[in-house]
This record gives structure tokens, C-alpha cells and sequence, in this order.
């Protein structure tokens, strides 16, 4: 579509959402007055008028008085608190754009102000005398069309913010809330309230300044993105208590999409001390239960579903004010649905991931607040509503740092239905599940039907299959140990039989395993938060099959083995799943994590990194799909969505019944499917967008009585070999990859060639790119080593310098603990040390250990943490004196020698 096109269009779209608000001024006024009323003002423009009835205003009465006289004319209203003038507000009539009224009126008359009576306040000194500036012309909030919709807004003490379009009027309540903030006094006692105190990790204190500098900055949304298991709940909380206490914000709105998470969240809100108390003792926070927020709540933690509920679903509850909070926290901004039903039945359950995104997009619009999203993974949709990402923590820097683990390469499953898939020929009689009757019945197949492994468990029940899998995976794991282990399900009834079947198989293999060691933890369970509490606290259960319900946000540190019957298209959610087990543990001794995987989805996903750019994936469903084209950034990648959605589409419409289609007629004003289908062989991105409803149509329909075949063909586990990605059969083929690699670009990428000719000038910072250039080429220290270990049958912790040093230059590959302790030996011997250096050498060895990388210089070294906090490179300077550059020195020139 050509732009001239997208412009008529738009027009088009304007004038019929002009045709259906018709407006005169008078009928703008009287919504004004009624939607004034509902959050608290007193307000009827015949009765309430300056001009006719010479209103005044009134202490203890808050009044929206009709045409106020200012210096040249009058103003439509004039909000008083009390004796206080706090805003005025201009009423346009129906075909008036709104920021050309607030700029051309609105705020010229809040300069000329006329002063009526001495006892009128005016609150603002300068040019503005009003603080708060409105504009409307009646028309509800619409996204697409903003300068003719919603209520613009502008606070005048603030020069440098823009106006915005608010869905709301605010609270007398809000206004005084807003007047009693002095928004360059909170910035300034906020860069001097000290970070520290909190017991932060350097990232998290990093991230924290990152959301306030953005905010100071007028950021209006904001993304942090931070890895799985590295403290976003944490870092949220010291965010919120450096917020309210300097009065940056007075009330924060902590959003959650599962009960589960907002548990955990008011949990962590108890359990946090700062400065000797926990932040619930210090500041009034509402949880899941308490549906509205009092004066005195500072942190108010809801699900999106409650909150879409009281905002736009609510007869019985007073409805909250565009104002009732300032700040809007998102907490695991990615996600969107959970399949399993663990919503209650008072909160609004979601069709889909995109029904979950719209509404908490409606949430977070409705309020005039500042909001942030927290992620592990950004995607493309959070990306859109927040931004990118203002500061992002990834997994590879939290393992090199020592704060999370990382997995070995996978075991991988392969049995023989997994290979060639389960075919049902034709007229071949095949007893068949009927979800909506729960009854199993026979029937014939009318044509061959073939199903690969990812259908497993969702098109087709297969028991062989699990049976086969799960009497394997009893090798592997342990019941009755410390390590914990998720199973993820494709569905509730897959996971009952799993339960089942994996009891059986440790009975079978003669293991004493008590019946609440192994269960199913999703939403149908009774009081699955429990069953969540006992999972993370308790020794049993130990091992828990789940579908969605433990995807997200849940922390169980023990979780030490993760398996895949399941089969999913998302890298987001694959991230979200290992991210459970990626937690450190000490209690239970975990170095690492292991991955299970019977389903190929390993092979699958690894080759898309989280250390890569957001990128538009690789979709199946239509809902997806028709995310993709709409989001296409050039023409080739448009042309790939629409084949593909076609292709779907015609699919589909075998499924539409008589009613479907008829349905589906009156949504496209008489098309069918076939012809909407042509259409959309030629659609921009653009016209997709227009087409929205018979997308989400299409891509919702089911006809009732959705059937699942059930498989009793036999199986069994023919080999378990480890997964290095695809192309690497055995491990010698990832080692010689790997040394392929390291010599093509050892002049290429600068941090190799420091490690392979000075290594001692090489920096942190030089080994955490140079780690996350390897890991998206599949390249993992973890990895490396176990393919050694098969390959040579040696066990050696060799750490990725050691590896790229024997690649590149064939020396002898020596283990990590080795390394540092010879390196260090040569320290110690250097000089007769107090024991107050002593006790440093040993802080300096215990980072070696964790991070293989001192820094060049001692001062470079010493400026970072661990040591920054303590006193750095100053305190270490007057310990050591002139030793101090001789002991880095020292180490730097003995760690790489072989």
C-alpha cells in the first residue's frame, strides 16, 4: 500500500470514529461533568457555574466550576480544592483535535489568571499560575487516533515533559498527591541515598540506577531485562523502597499473571530487611486479596487478570482513578498465558497470549504512571510496549560471574517411534479420546494419518512412548537424593500419566520410592500454591511433572534436572523452562544441570541465543503468524508470514462447520474464506492490521469435540547420546569444531588474540565478549569439557582460556583449580605476608576461581567488585604498598603457562 493509501485510510477510519461520537460542546460538557463525578469531584456545569451563578469555591469542598473568568475570556472549568486552584480544563466540541486546544487555550489561560478573591489559592508561581492542564472533546481514549480521543494532559511545574492522553480524570486525591511532590528535591535525595546498603550484587545496583536515571529522564516506560535466577524480584524491591522513601513515587502498582508470582513477591516483601526491618514493616503493602489500595499504601501487588477485571469489567467497585498510582512495575513482562487453569473463578482467564498482552496493555494505559517491565527474555511484543531494554544482565555474564549455573550438553533420548513417527493407515480402526466427552471411542480412519514426535502426547497418546522414555530416565535420576527434577508435560492428562508410568518404572527397577516423591503439580491439582511451597521447602515432593504452571518466576533452587516430553516453537518459553533449574544451591553441592530431552527440542531451539539480537521467530499458529507479518520489517520476511498464514488458513477452514463459516461471512460483510484467503497473498503489514478480528477469528476457532488418537504401537529407547548441536554427531566432531573455529579467527576477534599472545593484558570485560561471540556459535565451557571427557577419557575442569590455549597453540590442557592455585603459589612465596594480606591473597584466589580473569594492572583489577565494595584498589594499596602491582603481575604471568 502505497503511503498516500495508508493515509486515506486512515482518514477513513477517523471520520467513522467521528461519526460514531458526534459531539456538540454542550454534550462534550455533560460527560465531562458525569465522569468528574465518579472520582470525586463535585461537578454540574448549569448549577456549578462561575459565570451564570456566580459559584465560588469552598474550603473542604473539591469543585469543578463551570466558565471561570480569566484575563480575556472564560475557561470551561476550574478544578478547586478546597480554597486551592489546582487545574483547568478545556471542553471542545466534536471535530477539534485535543493538543491544539490544550497548547492554544489551555495554557494561555493559565497565565492569565485573574485574581477573584484573596482567599483563592494558586498554588504555581512563574509563568503558569494553574499546575494541572486538560483538554478534551469528549471522545473515549482510542490508541490509533490520539490527537482526537482521550483527555491530554500537561503539568505545567514540569517544562521539559510533554502532554499526554490520559483514559481518565484524576482524583482530587491524586492532585494533592501530585502537588506534594517536588519531583527535582526526590532526584536529588535520590542520587544521595546510599545504593549500597542493600546487599545488591554490582549488576543489580547497576540495573536499579539504570530504571531511576530513566525516570529522572522522563522515561515513560522502561525495560530491564535481566537473566533467569539473578535477582529481578530483589532489585524490584530496592527500586521500590529507594522510590517511595526519596518520594520519587508515593504508590507502586506490582503487576503480576499469576497468583503464584504475587505470593512470592509479597513474600520477598516480608522476608527483605533493609536497614534492620523488612519492607513490609516499614511501608503498608496490599496483597492479591485486597482488591483497591488504601491512603496509605505504598506498594500494592495484583494480578493483571484482578486488575483488568476492577478497571474494566467492574459494576460493584468504585472505579480507580487514572492517578492511584505513579509507578507500575510488570513483573515477567514476556509472558503471556498459562494453559494451565489456575485462575480462580472471580478473575478474567485470557483466550491467549495476545488477549493477555492487549489487556495489560489496556492496565498499564489506563494509569498516569511510569511503568517497567521485567523480563528474562525481551520479545518482540514486550519491546513494542516497553522499549528495548535499558539495561540487560544475560545469563552467559551471570554464569562467568559465579551467580547461576550452567547445563552440560543434554541427553538425548532417541527411541524408535521418535525416529519414524506413528502412522495409522487408512480404514485402519483406531480408538480415539474425545476431550469435551471424556469418553474413548473406535473409529476408522478415513485417510492415512502420520504424526511426528512434537504431536506426541497432544495429537496422539502414546503410552509405549513414555514408557519406554521414563524407564530409561530412572537411570539417570534419583527420588530419594537432595537434587530436585521438573517434567514438563504437554498437557494435564499427559502429566497423570507420567506420574503413573515413572512410578512404575522405579518399582519395576527395584527402588523403594515413596508415593509423595513424585506428583503433578498444575492448576487442576487442589491448591497447586501449596503443593508449589512443599516443592520448593520441603524434601519431598522431589521430582514434579507440571505443563505451564512452573514455567515462570518460580525459584526452587534445587531443581537440578530438567525433562522435555514436550514439544513447544518457543525460545522464549524453552529459556523460561531451563531457567528453573539455573539457580545456584550449594546445600546440595549443584555445579551444574542437566537436560533430559525425548522430544528433539534441544536440536530444535539451541541454535537461537539468548546472546542474539530480539528477533521476529520462526511462528506455527495463526495468532503467531499474524504477529509476524504485522511486525515484518522488510518485504522478504513479510512474503514468508503471508505464504505461511495462507497455508494455515486453508487448513483451517476444513474445520469451520456450517455455523463457522456463516460466522465467519458476517464478520468480512459477505466474504468466505477462500476469497479473504486471495486477499491476503497481496497484504501489506499494514493491511493485515485492519484485518485483525477474522485473524483472531480464525485463529480461535475450535469445533467442539476436538479428538486425540491413542497409539499402542510398541517402543522402546534405542540409544541416549549427548546433544552438542546439530551437525555434531559425536563429541570429536564438536572438539574439532571448535579448534576449526578458534584458528579461522584467531586474528579476527581481538580477545582471541590476546589469550593466544598476551593474555596477561586481557580483561573481564575482553572474556565476556569473546564468551557470548562462542556461546552463539554453540561454543559452551561446560560443553567442552564433557566432549573432552568422552573423547580422551580424561575428567579435567579445564576453564575456556585453557580450551582456546590448547586449540590454537596445542599446549596441554590443565584444570582450571590447578591453574589458579600454581599462579597463586608463586604469590605467596614472593614475600612473607602478614596475616591481614594473607587473608587478601586468599580473596584474590577465591575470585580467580570464580572469574579466570584478574585485569592487566592492579588498579584496573581492584576497581571492580568483589573488591570495589570493600575498600578497592586504595585499601589495597595501603596494605600491600608497592607489592600491591607486583602480586597482580605475578599472577598474570604464571596463569597461562603451561
Amino acid at each position: 500500500m502505497e503511503q498516500a493509501d495508508v493515509k486515506n485510510e486512515r482518514k477513513k477510519v477517523s471520520k467513522n470514529f467521528m461519526r460514531r461520537h458526534q459531539l456538540t460542546e454542550a454534550e462534550t460538557r455533560s460527560i465531562i461533568d458525569e465522569k468528574l463525578r465518579a472520582v470525586g469531584w463535585e461537578a454540574d456545569t448549569t448549577a456549578l457555574n462561575h459565570h451564570k451563578n456566580g459559584t465560588y469555591p469552598e474550603k473542604k469542598r473539591n469543585m469543578a466550576i463551570a466558565e471561570w473568568k480569566v484575563k480575556g475570556g472564560r475557561v470551561d472549568y476550574a478544578l478547586f480544592i478546597g480554597l486551592e486552584l489546582v487545574g483547568f480544563i478545556e471542553a471542545k466540541a466534536k471535530k477539534k483535535t485535543i493538543p491544539s486546544a490544550l497548547e492554544s487555550q489551555t495554557k494561555e489561560y493559565a497565565k492569565n489568571v485573574v485574581q477573584i478573591d484573596d482567599e483563592v489559592i494558586t498554588p504555581t508561581t512563574g509563568e503558569y499560575k494553574v499546575p494541572f492542564l486538560y483538554a478534551t472533546n469528549g471522545r473515549p481514549y482510542l490508541r490509533q487516533l490520539q490527537e482526537e480521543s482521550g483527555i491530554w494532559f500537561w503539568d505545567s511545574r514540569k517544562p521539559f515533559e510533554y502532554a499526554r492522553p490520559l483514559e481518565g480524570w484524576h482524583s482530587p486525591a491524586d492532585l494533592q498527591l501530585l502537588l506534594s511532590q517536588d519531583d527535582t528535591d526526590a532526584s536529588k535525595h535520590l542520587e544521595e541515598e546510599d545504593i549500597t546498603k542493600f546487599g545488591l550484587r554490582l549488576y543489580q545496583q547497576r540495573a536499579v540506577l539504570a530504571a531511576e536515571e530513566g525516570l529522572k529522564d522522563g522515561l515513560r516506560r522502561m525495560l530491564l531485562a535481566m537473566a533467569t535466577g539473578t535477582g529481578k524480584t530483589r532489585t524490584a524491591i530496592a527500586l521500590m523502597y529507594r522510590l517511595i522513601k526519596t518520594k520519587k513515587c508515593r504508590r507502586i502498582l506490582f503487576l503480576v499473571d499469576r497468583n503464584s508470582l504475587g505470593k512470592q513477591t509479597e513474600d520477598a516483601l516480608k522476608d527483605t530487611k533493609i536497614e534492620g526491618y523488612s519492607f513490609a514493616d516499614i511501608y503498608d503493602v496490599k496483597s492479591l486479596e485486597d482488591m483497591s489500595p488504601e491512603v496509605e499504601t505504598k506498594v500494592h501487588i495484583a494480578t493483571v487478570q484482578g486488575m483488568v477485571r476492577r478497571v474494566f469489567y467492574s459494576d460493584n467497585e468504585k472505579l480507580p482513578s487514572v492517578g492511584q498510582y505513579d509507578f507500575i512495575i510488570v513483573d515477567e513482562a514476556h509472558r503471556g498465558y498459562t494453559s494451565d487453569k489456575e485462575m480462580t473463578d472471580e478473575e478474567l482467564e485470557f483466550r491467549d497470549q495476545n488477549d493477555y498482552i492487549s489487556q495489560y496493555r489496556r492496565v498499564i494505559d489506563y494509569f498516569d504512571a511510569a511503568c517497567l517491565g521485567l523480563t528474562a527474555t525481551p520479545a518482540l511484543h514486550t519491546t513494542e510496549i516497553f522499549g528495548m531494554p535499558i539495561f540487560k544482565y544475560s545469563y552467559s555474564e551471570a554464569v562467568l560471574d559465579g551467580y547461576l549455573v550452567d547445563h552440560e550438553p543434554p541427553y538425548l533420548f532417541k527411541t524408535e517411534l521418535a525416529q519414524v513417527g506413528i502412522t495409522f493407515e487408512k480404514d485402519e480402526e483406531v480408538e480415539v479420546y474425545d476431550v469435551d466427552k471424556g469418553e474413548v471411542q473406535l473409529e476408522k480412519v478415513e485417510d492415512t494419518v502420520h504424526f511426528e514426535v512434537e504431536q506426541f502426547n497432544k495429537r496422539v497418546i502414546t503410552e509405549p512412548f513414555n514408557r519406554a522414555v521414563l524407564n530409561k530416565l530412572v537411570e539417570y535420576i534419583d527420588p530419594t537424593g537432595k537434587e530436585k527434577t521438573l517434567i514438563f508435560a504437554a498437557t494435564d492428562q499427559h502429566a497423570d500419566l507420567i506420574v503413573r508410568l515413572l512410578k512404575e518404572a522405579f518399582k519395576e527397577r527395584g527402588d523403594e520410592i515413596e508415593d509423595d516423591a513424585i506428583m503433578k503439580v498444575t492448576g487442576y491439582i487442589y491448591k497447586p500454591l501449596d503443593a508449589i511451597k512443599r516443592f520448593k521447602n520441603e524434601r519431598l515432593p522431589n521430582v514434579v511433572v507440571t505443563v505451564d504452571l512452573l514455567t515462570t518466576g518460580i525459584d526452587v533452587p534445587p531443581i537440578t534436572n530438567i525433562v522435555f516430553l514436550r514439544r513447544i516453537q518457543s525460545r522464549i518459553l524453552y529459556d523460561q523452562m531451563l531457567g528453573r533449574a539455573t539457580r545456584l544451591c550449594p546445600d546440595i553441592g549443584k555445579t551444574h544441570f542437566n537436560i533430559y530431552d525425548a522430544v528433539g527440542i534441544y536440536d530444535r531451539l539451541q541454535s537461537y541465543t539468548e546472546m542474539k539480537p530480539v528477533v521476529k521467530k520462526q511462528n506455527y499458529s495463526i495468532s503467531e503468524l499474524y504477529e509476524s507479518l504485522t511486525n515484518a520489517a522488510t518485504e522478504d520476511e513479510a512474503s514468508f508470514y503471508r505464504e505461511q498464514l495462507v497455508a494455515k488458513i486453508q487448513r483451517r477452514k476444513q474445520r469451520l462447520d456450517e455455523e463457522g463459516k456463516q460466522k465467519f461471512e458476517e464478520l468480512s460483510n459477505g466474504k468466505n474464506v477462500d476469497e479473504w484467503a486471495k486477499e491476503i497473498q497481496s497484504y501489506t503489514p499494514q493491511e493485515a492490521k485492519q484485518h485483525n478480528m477474522l485473524f483472531e477469528y480464525m485463529g480461535t476457532y475450535r469445533v467442539t469435540g476436538e479428538k486425540r488418537y491413542i497409539s499402542n504401537k510398541d517402543d522402546e529407547v534405542t540409544d541416549v547420546v549427548r546433544g552438542y548441536g546439530e551437525g555434531n554427531k559425536r563429541p570429536e566432531d564438536y572438539l574439532d569444531g571448535f579448534v576449526r573455529f578458534i584458528k579461522e579467527n584467531i586474528n579476527e576477534i581481538p580477545a582471541l588474540h590476546l589469550i593466544c599472545t598476551r593474555p596477561r593484558d586481557l580483561t573481564r570485560q575482553d572474556l565476556r565478549e569473546l564468551i557470548t561471540i562462542l556461546e552463539t556459535k554453540g561454543f559452551k565451557q561446560s560443553h567442552l569439557q564433557t566432549a573432552w571427557k568422552q573423547t580422551k577419557n580424561e575428567d579435567i575442569a579445564a576453564d575456556i582460556i585453557s580450551f582456546i590455549r590448547q586449540a590454537a597453540l596445542g599446549e596441554t590442557l590443565v584444570d582450571h583449580e590447578t591453574r589458579i592455585k600454581r599462579a597463586m603459589q608463586k604469590v605467596y612465596s614472593l614475600h612473607d605476608w602478614t596475616p591481614r594480606q594473607t587473608k587478601w591473597l586468599e580473596r584474590i584466589e577465591k575470585q580467580l576461581l570464580q572469574v579466570p580473569v584478574l585485569a592487566p594492572t592492579a588498579e584496573e583489577a581492584f576497581s571492580e567488585e568483589p573488591f570495589k565494595t570493600s575498600g578497592g584498589y586504595k585499601l589495597l594499596k595501603r596494605e600491600f604498598g608497592d607489592y600491591v602491582d607486583t602480586v597482580v603481575a605475578t599472577i598474570n604471568e604464571n596463569l597461562y603457562i603451561s
